[in-house]
């Protein structure tokens, strides 16, 4: 006979990250972060060689920066991701430069605008996970620690914005929304 335990939320974890009277902390964050990633995918945007006619060529610099960063005891960037960035990112450069620039700007667009916004933060703390990866710190690990909060607080990050009307339309993957129901 098997018993299902389950470990009740804390109230400080239940204030943060479910209660809408906290909702307005996470718009403030999800609007910088938003931000953050609107203007990095903007610069990009503007320049040749994120999508124009020489795509990719600013992705071969920077992950050739990268891969001078992996030698010694104490390497930047690990030999694994290395190998990653030497035999699949620089091959197909002009790829991976449309993808990241169009990835920032949906990032930025769906953060601002409170759409998806939990999904929102999970793919904008992978780019940013994988500038970290590379060796790049600048404004990374603090944009990473504020989507891993904004990905805590999925239920009420975008509630000032689109996800609040969205969610309830659609549901989540364990309980279909108001489109699903007869």
């Amino acid at each position: 006979m098997s018993q299902e335990i389950q470990i009740p939320e804390p109230k400080l974890s239940r204030f943060l990250f479910a209660d809408t009277k906290i909702a307005w902390l996470w718009l403030i964050i999800r609007i910088y972060v938003g931000w953050q990633w609107l203007s990095a995918a903007w610069e990009k945007l503007k320049s040749p060689v994120w999508v124009g006619s020489q795509a990719g060529l600013a992705i071969k610099g920077f992950a050739s920066g990268a891969l001078s960063k992996t030698a010694g005891a104490h390497a930047d960037v690990a030999g694994w991701y290395g190998a990653f960035l030497s035999h699949f990112v620089i091959p197909h450069a002009a790829a991976f430069s449309y993808v990241i620039t169009y990835g920032e700007l949906l990032v930025g667009i769906a953060l601002i605008v409170g759409l998806f916004a939990g999904i929102a933060a999970f793919f904008g703390a992978f780019m940013n996970l994988n500038y970290l990866f590379a060796g790049t710190v600048s404004t990374n690990p603090l944009l990473l620690v504020l989507q891993l909060f904004l990905i805590l607080a999925w239920r009420i990050a975008g509630w000032y914005g689109l996800d609040k009307y969205v969610l309830p339309y659609l549901g989540t993957p364990w309980k279909p929304g108001n489109a699903f129901n007869s």
